[in-house]
């Protein structure tokens, strides 16, 4: 008889605090992967891209507008992150997304959410200017090809994504608005 690893209590309560996904797919993470931690962490982005992937075309009507005031009320960041539903727009896992994109926009400084609001007329320029190579261009200015200031190893889409497996809904930054003192 083969010997199946069957994960404790306290891997599975580990590993939701690391990723922030279901109890169950924990647990089924981990005892697919053996009990290897960062192993279950790969398998359960896979499947939370699975499900952002299937979510994707559903309709975003509901959301929260995070928020973020930086330098003594010099610098203020509003993003409109949309959800499918008002159960999680009131969750609080939704509610710090909305709050952890406001700082990053702040940090990072984007100027458009996706490559589709870039206009044709821009593209062309920074064509030009990077030699052609459009790609910095995108990764330094729009927000979902950055890579997340609280962790390089992340695209802001990839955060995005991965809430999508944990909260089971479509969600979509549709708008930010940055505020500086002193900038027009």
């Amino acid at each position: 008889m083969v010997d199946v690893y069957k994960p404790d209590a306290a891997a599975i309560k580990a590993l939701r605090e690391a990723t922030n996904a279901p109890v169950m797919d924990c647990r089924r993470a981990l005892a697919e992967s053996g009990g290897d931690f960062e192993r279950a962490k790969q398998l359960l982005a896979i499947e939370g891209q699975k499900k952002a992937e299937k979510k994707s075309d559903r309709e975003v009507r509901e959301g929260f507008i995070g928020h973020y005031i930086h330098q003594g009320g010099k610098m203020g960041v509003l993003v409109e992150l949309a959800c499918e539903t008002d159960f999680v727009a009131k969750n609080d896992q939704f509610q710090r997304l909305a709050h952890d994109l406001a700082v990053h926009i702040c940090a990072s400084r984007p100027q458009y959410v996706s490559r589709d609001d870039v206009p044709a007329a821009v593209v062309e320029a920074k064509k030009g200017e990077f030699d052609g190579k459009v790609e910095k261009f995108f990764e330094e200015a729009v927000l979902l090809d950055q890579p997340y200031v609280r962790d390089d190893s992340k695209s802001v889409t990839d955060l995005i994504t991965s809430a999508v497996g944990v909260l089971g809904e479509n969600i979509k930054i549709r708008r930010f608005a940055r505020f500086d003192i002193g900038e027009s």
